[in-house]
């Protein structure tokens, strides 16, 4: 499943490239997923993706320098601060969906219609399965390699 992820990933950022997105690298497009980034705190998007507070802020920085967001008090905690898309940005954030739902039908036109519609099936069931566990993790740490030898 690595391969494939990495195969949309890519495929989204060379169509991004291709419309013109030549100030943006992967990482910066890996930030513009489904739904949106448009309205959440950096600490909710450095929680999605897994990544420090920090790294997620110096990507945002970029895109800020570069017109694409603008970091706004959230008006229920001034102190913290939100990302607002500019109207570059949702150009943006529309580019990166066409191009995954280009690579979607570059799959199902790999596969052809039916074995595709299997897979959309299995990966649906799989993720309701996935989302309405409420420890994703439980009985398990993130880190854990398995049980100790010597046990």
């Amino acid at each position: 499943m690595r391969l494939t992820w990495q195969w949309v990933r890519e495929q989204i950022f060379l169509g991004v490239v291709a419309a013109g997105y030549d100030d943006v690298n992967r990482a910066h497009v890996a930030l513009f997923r489904y739904p949106t980034l448009d309205q959440l705190r950096p600490s909710e998007l450095a929680d999605q993706l897994h990544i420090t507070k920090q790294s997620i802020n110096d990507l945002l920085g970029h895109l800020e320098q570069h017109g694409y967001l603008v970091r706004e008090p959230d008006p229920s905690d001034r102190r913290a601060r939100v990302v607002r898309l500019t109207p570059k940005g949702r150009r943006l954030d529309r580019t990166v969906n066409r191009e995954a739902r280009a690579a979607e039908q570059r799959i199902a036109d790999m596969l052809g219609q039916r074995s595709f519609a299997q897979l959309h099936q299995a990966l649906d069931e799989l993720t309701e399965r996935i989302t309405s566990n409420p420890s994703p993790w439980r009985g398990r740490s993130r880190n854990s390699q398995g049980p100790a030898k010597g046990r």
